[in-house]
């Protein structure tokens, strides 16, 4: 029986999201796994984060309590899910699994992938520009919508501008919209996004 763990060379993750790592084999008769750890390589120093034995699963890293796990009822799935992702969580992890087989030998494989936590990048918000110069007769409704493409989420002002160079906020919201337009509503209105 060849016993053997499949991973991958490198998994991306996103800061504040969740990725998986994976370890997976095919379970064999004769073979039973005895302990499964994994451990993260940083800055050529190496530290255990979890290990499942006869006596359970232990997480070992502080910091990764509360943030890691491995699936429970599924044979031959080692996987690591890392929740929450923080920068310092990029790195060179390895899972080593260990089988005792029926006549008591020890088999012991390994495989390491790296993990890379990249921030999203952040976009500023782009107002694709609407209709210049709507003409609409008195006591019709029209709206004016806002629309920028950019990171979520992002909030829309409108504001009026006065010929004397005056600006007058009207609404929040990405619609600005008049049931019974009156003569007086004529003019220059324009709209601002914003995200973080």
């Amino acid at each position: 029986a060849l016993l053997d763990l499949s991973g991958v060379h490198q998994v991306m993750g996103t800061w504040m999201g969740s990725t998986t790592v994976p370890c997976t084999y095919v379970p064999s008769e004769g073979f039973t796994q005895q302990t499964l750890s994994w451990s993260v390589e940083r800055d050529s120093s190496t530290s255990t984060i979890f290990r499942r034995d006869d006596s359970g699963d232990h997480i070992l890293l502080s910091k990764f309590r509360g943030r890691v796990s491995i699936p429970k009822q599924s044979p031959g799935n080692a996987s690591l899910l890392i929740e929450n992702l923080e920068m310092p969580d990029s790195g060179h992890y390895t899972c080593q699994v260990i089988w005792r087989s029926t006549d008591n030998r020890l088999i012991t494989r390994e495989v390491t992938t790296t993990v890379k936590v990249v921030k999203v990048a952040a976009t500023k918000p782009i107002i694709r520009a609407g209709e210049l110069g709507l003409t609409v007769p008195a006591g019709a409704s029209t709206s004016l919508t806002c629309e920028a493409s950019g990171s979520p989420p992002i909030n829309y002002r409108w504001y009026r501008s006065t010929p004397a160079g005056q600006t007058t906020f009207l609404a929040s919201g990405a619609e600005l919209a008049w049931h019974s337009l009156r003569p007086l509503d004529s003019g220059t209105y324009f709209c601002e996004a914003e995200n973080k």
